[in-house]
């Protein structure tokens, strides 16, 4: 049975950054334990703005949302999240969500957003298609749950990996 850290988004991107196919595995291994490792981490459910340094910004270790799970996860293996998303939405600003009624990108937020992280992975050709079938949403993988009962949080953002891979050193 397939679990999830905090629940589902996207497809994992190795190859979008030049990542060997022979080197997935080694990839895919450290991401999920990287994301595990956060689980370790007393944070507090905050998601609101807050002005970062950039590159390589991040809100304080103690607070986040389920998108910082998964920053920071990508952060451990040299993948900065914050940075890459900044420069794809400077030359795509009109293909991310207009949902926040902002005119320009803001390297402060936008990469802490479920939908630009959507429309980010989804840009970037490793969109997830959503599946009501556990083993369509393999190891690695970052995928999005859309959680329509709880209020102020539609999208919600984790890394999928088995029971058996907890302790993945």
């Amino acid at each position: 049975m397939i679990r999830v850290i905090f629940f589902l988004i996207i497809l994992l991107f190795s190859a979008s950054f030049g990542l060997a196919q022979s080197s997935w595995d080694d990839f895919t291994r450290k991401l999920i334990h990287a994301a595990i490792e956060r689980t370790s981490h007393q944070v507090i459910y905050d998601g609101s703005y807050r002005q970062i340094d950039y590159p390589g910004g991040d809100v304080p270790d103690s607070i986040g949302v389920c998108t910082d799970v998964v920053i920071r996860a990508y952060r451990a293996l040299g993948l900065d999240l914050q940075k890459l998303v900044h420069e794809d939405m400077l030359g795509n600003f009109i293909e991310y969500a207009k949902f926040w009624g902002l005119s320009r990108p803001d390297s402060n937020i936008d990469h802490r957003r479920v939908p630009n992280l959507q429309t980010f992975f989804s840009r970037k050709g490793t969109a997830l298609t959503q599946s009501s079938n556990p083993a369509d949403y393999q190891p690695g993988r970052v995928a999005v749950c859309r959680q329509d009962q709880v209020a102020a949080c539609l999208l919600v953002l984790g890394v999928v990996f088995q029971p058996d891979q907890r302790h993945v050193t």
